[in-house]
């Protein structure tokens, strides 16, 4: 029974730790943004442009984690039963 509640525990700080590297990561995302928006040199536009791509697909990657996770708890059976 310690073991279970050890291993919740553990699961639920590294669902926060991801929770927050989505907030971060959405706040890059927001700088690349706005970087791009601010630039007129063509090189520095490009630089903005593969910036953004690379932080888009960061925040796609653990989106799709959060929701993975989230979804496993949503399937969780004593979860179920206790509705």
């Amino acid at each position: 029974m310690i073991r279970i509640f050890k291993q919740t525990t553990e699961n639920e700080e590294n669902y926060a730790l991801l929770l927050d590297d989505l907030k971060k990561t959405k706040s890059d995302l927001d700088l690349a943004y706005a970087n791009f928006e601010n630039v007129v040199d063509p090189d520095l536009i490009d630089s903005c442009i593969y910036q953004v791509n690379a932080v888009q697909l960061r925040y796609k990657f653990l989106l799709g984690r959060v929701k993975q996770i989230e979804d496993s708890y949503a399937k969780n059976p004593l979860e179920l039963l206790g509705s």
